[in-house]
């Protein structure tokens, strides 16, 4: 009877076992510090839609989404890269969020809208854009448009940026941007492509969209954030 006793070598880390971004712990941002990002982040991003929507460029679409991720990808390691009301609305119902710190993020959002506003109307000189007032058929048309569009983006944010089997992904800036791209080329022509209420508001300021009916973008858009923060819920219920 053969008594060699056989040694192996002890295991070596694979991939599974090998230390990742995902696998560490990050300290909690000061909230200051996200309020800041968003603030940064949303303003960029009203101010893309107002300039190119001033200049008429037919590539406002691609500049808005771009405009998007790159502000995404900056400063999502920080506040989560909302930069809009009802993302963060839809991140509240997913439960990523608390209510004191969302209000936080609303009012900050709203700010940065104003500031973009005020800025790309004191610098750039306003060619022909009508304000789009909606009436009839046309209301109900933008309403329908912004709740698909709004719905698709903040569950397409939830789904790249917050669920625990995307950890450490490097896509999400441009998935989000694209939906946008998508959303503007798509619904553009009915409803202004808004599906962010911060946009919605720089927008009215700026001329872009009359003030008696942005109740239709708001509601649209809340219903919308509230339906895909329950979608995530009821997709990913261990997901929490």
């Amino acid at each position: 009877m053969d008594s060699t006793t056989t040694h192996t070598a002890p295991p070596q880390p694979g991939p599974r076992e090998a230390p990742t971004e995902a696998t560490r712990v990050v300290p909690p941002r000061p909230t200051v510090q996200k309020l800041a990002a968003e603030l940064i982040g949303t303003f960029f991003l009203v101010f893309t839609v107002g300039t190119s929507a001033y200049s008429g460029s037919p590539f406002a679409p691609l500049a808005i989404g771009a405009s998007l991720m790159v502000m995404v990808y900056a400063g999502g390691h920080i506040s989560g890269g909302h930069f809009n009301p009802a993302v963060t609305l839809a991140a509240l119902v997913r439960g990523r969020i608390g209510p004191g710190e969302s209000a936080l993020y609303w009012i900050t959002q709203l700010v940065a809208g104003l500031l973009a506003a005020l800025v790309a109307r004191g610098i750039v000189t306003r060619g022909h854009v009508a304000t789009l007032t909606l009436s009839g058929h046309g209301m109900m048309a933008a309403f329908v448009a912004e709740l698909l569009f709004t719905f698709a983006l903040t569950y397409v944010v939830l789904n790249v940026a917050t669920s625990r089997d995307h950890p450490g992904n490097s896509f999400y800036g441009l998935a989000i941007g694209f939906t946008v791209v998508v959303g503007a080329f798509a619904v553009g022509a009915i409803s202004g492509g808004v599906f962010n209420p911060a946009v919605l508001f720089g927008g009215a300021v700026m001329g872009l969209f009359a003030w008696s009916t942005i109740w239709v973008y708001l509601v649209a858009q809340i219903l919308a954030a509230v339906a895909a923060g329950a979608t995530f819920r009821l997709l990913n219920p261990a997901d929490r």
